[in-house]
């Protein structure tokens, strides 16, 4: 995981999972947008599980209705973006501390396939990235396994 002020969005090698501030989220969607890449926005306010959670980012990210609701699709879907037509993809979490105080194993799982997606898209070069919306007295931990 890493952390850059602005990023250039049509550059793979700089994908990733950034962590941003809320006021962030305007600014990085317009830059998306004028670069012509699809912006998704996920509003986790009030999400504090992984049900929850993979029923918002299936409304958000309009996921396949044969979707399967677990870990492992939301994976497999976040590396094809297929029904999401751009040349890159802009993921903007809002209110991410709330699934990171109420779900942080879930808050970490959902880090981690974030950042498998930003490589896997990064190798195919292919602009993706994940910006989640901490509060400023929030640290943005990193999941154990990375």
């Amino acid at each position: 995981m890493n952390r850059l002020l602005d990023p250039d969005l049509t550059r793979p090698s700089q994908n990733g999972v950034y962590f941003v501030g809320d006021t962030d989220l305007a600014r990085l969607a317009a830059n998306a947008t004028r670069d012509e890449l699809a912006v998704c926005r996920t509003d986790l306010a009030g999400c504090r599980d992984k049900a929850a959670l993979l029923q918002r980012l299936a409304a958000s990210l309009a996921l396949p209705a044969d979707f399967g609701h677990n870990w492992d699709a939301l994976a497999d879907c976040l590396r094809d973006l297929g029904w999401l037509p751009a040349w890159g993809h802009v993921l903007l979490f809002e209110h991410t501390g709330e699934l990171q105080r109420g779900a942080d194993r879930d808050y970490d799982v959902l880090l981690g396939i974030l950042d498998d997606a930003a490589t896997f898209a990064q190798e195919a070069d292919r602009p993706f990235f994940a910006f989640l919306a901490l509060p400023a007295d929030m640290p943005a931990t990193i999941p154990a396994t990375h």
